[in-house]
């Protein structure tokens, strides 16, 4: 009996090679009728697509998904090569699915889960999904890197957000400064993230113990990007009575209160201090003090975990790893 290729599945539905492999890959880029269709054509020929073959004859697709938003982001870019260079040693591939919205992310971790397409998981920075998302396909493990959201469900690598900005406010007050401003992402976007929220509320912490004002003009949130970054540091060192130092909740947004405040005529550090967190490699060129949180590490640490789950065929483990955090002085403050 002759093989049945996408091909023959296409033509029996009537549309194009690449409908079809959306279909397969899950994609929301196609109508519902159309779906269907492509469906009935693939179980009227009898389809198998290739990583299921492999999976029927050797009983693992041998590949790792990794699922994240705005992996171009250089704290994700850091982390993925991280965990790929813990897999380079192993037999699995790594597949990268980047999403664009929550809604997305759960659609493609729901198609890799159902097709059996890949034999673990690991998430990056996921937003808040349905608690039950793992009992869609209990044998194949998942790994969250960096959100609080799934603790009693699947095992974690995650950091200490509250005590991050503790320590990076505590920073700048030990060095003298007593009106230190924070530019920040929305505490609410559509991915849910929590760095903000937490790190604000470490900040808050060093301020009050340090029985320091906490002035709602000097603390700006906003979307991800430049130019929101850009225009809150320009409002933050254009008031009459503007901080001395700033915390930033990323080191994209630290350089960008570098750039606008050098482009406004004042000195770093001697006329505005800046901290940044993460610790990206631009950071070391810029000469950025900031807040190292491992995140190559991190994104091992991630990877190893997952291997060791496969290894030992045990996916019930709900085990969590803090990543360390430390302050690295450079010549920003």
């Amino acid at each position: 009996m002759p093989t049945v290729t996408i091909r023959d599945v296409a033509k029996t539905a009537g549309v194009g090679i690449a409908t079809v492999s959306r279909v397969l890959n899950g994609s929301e880029q196609v109508r519902p009728d159309t779906r269907q269709r492509v469906l009935e054509a693939i179980d009227s020929l009898g389809y198998v697509p290739n990583d299921a073959a492999r999976q029927l004859s050797g009983g693992k697709t041998m590949d790792i998904g990794i699922v994240t938003p705005f992996f171009t982001v250089p704290s994700f870019s850091e982390r993925l090569a991280g965990i790929q260079q813990m897999l380079w040693d192993s037999q699995y591939d790594l597949v990268l699915h980047s999403v664009s919205s929550p809604r997305k992310l759960e659609g493609k971790l729901v198609s890799l889960l159902r097709q059996n397409r890949v034999d673990g998981v690991i998430l990056l920075t996921p937003p808040r999904l349905p608690a039950d998302i793992h009992d869609i396909n209990p044998n194949i493990p998942i790994v969250v890197l960096d959100s609080h959201y799934f603790k009693d469900s699947c095992p974690g690598i995650l950091i200490d957000d509250v005590r991050g900005g503790r320590i990076a406010t505590e920073y700048l007050i030990e060095r003298g400064h007593r009106h230190i401003g924070f530019i920040g992402d929305e505490p609410e976007d559509d991915f849910g993230f929590t760095s903000t929220t937490h790190r604000y509320r470490g900040y808050q912490m060093a301020m009050q113990r340090a029985e320091l004002p906490l002035r709602d003009d000097w603390c700006l949130l906003g979307s991800i990007g430049h130019a929101a970054a850009r225009k809150h540091a320009r409002t933050l060192l254009s008031l009459p009575q503007r901080p001395t130092a700033v915390f930033a909740t990323s080191d994209i947004k630290a350089f960008d209160v570098i750039n606008v405040a050098q482009e406004m005529g004042l000195r770093v550090p001697e006329d505005i201090a800046v901290i940044g967190f993460d610790d990206i490699e631009a950071s070391r060129y810029m000469k950025l003090t900031t807040v190292r949180q491992h995140l190559y590490d991190g994104g091992r640490q991630a990877a190893a975990t997952l291997l060791d789950m496969l290894a030992a065929d045990d996916f019930t483990t709900a085990m969590h790893h803090t990543m360390p955090l430390e302050i690295i002085e450079r010549e920003t403050v």
